[in-house]
């Protein structure tokens, strides 16, 4: 799936955000993402931003202080350069998961060798007809995804969600086993 644009609006009435990717082949993907669940979730997709910088060829950070500045240095330049002024478009033809989104009830997140970040959400809240997709996304998506998340979180006035201020993680830069996150 080649994503082509990325959108997150608050939705005041149900207090939860509305994740939209829109994909180059015209499918759009949506996602309801609770204050719970962002408030686990986007420090683990933080962590997992610092470990795919961490994991570029040529890239020498080994500490977690080094690995934290480069991400920081990293996502600076991408900000810079993002297109966020153009408006989300309602180009979608097809919508892979239903016209409903799917309420984030899980989440895993997996760093794959080549460099991406694969998030697998789930939707659990129907025991009946759980739902699931896998995105696979490049750092710089990664990066995109998360500045999306932390506006409009803010815009809804659900307190921080970045761990960027806390370096604590110490730990190799390929987990051993995949995070997981549910509500």
């Amino acid at each position: 799936m080649n994503i082509h644009q990325l959108s997150v609006n608050h939705d005041e009435r149900q207090d939860r955000l509305l994740l939209r990717l829109n994909t180059q082949d015209q499918q759009e993907f949506r996602f309801w993402l609770t204050r719970r669940m962002a408030l686990r979730l986007m420090p683990a997709i933080e962590q997992s931003a610092v470990r795919l910088e961490a994991s570029q060829p040529g890239v020498a950070a080994t500490d977690a202080s080094s690995q934290h500045l480069l991400t920081e240095l990293k996502r600076d330049a991408f900000l810079k350069k993002a297109d966020f002024a153009t408006p989300f478009e309602n180009r979608a033809t097809q919508w892979p998961l239903g016209a409903e989104p799917l309420l984030i009830t899980d989440a895993h997140l997996t760093i794959k060798p080549g460099g991406a970040l694969e998030i697998s959400f789930e939707d659990k809240s129907d025991p009946a007809q759980a739902r699931a997709c896998q995105l696979h996304l490049q750092v710089s998506l990664v990066h995109g995804m998360l500045h999306l998340i932390q506006q409009a979180s803010e815009k809804a006035e659900w307190g921080p969600m970045s761990i960027s201020a806390k370096v604590t993680d110490t730990s190799p830069v390929a987990p051993s086993e995949p995070t997981r996150y549910a509500h």
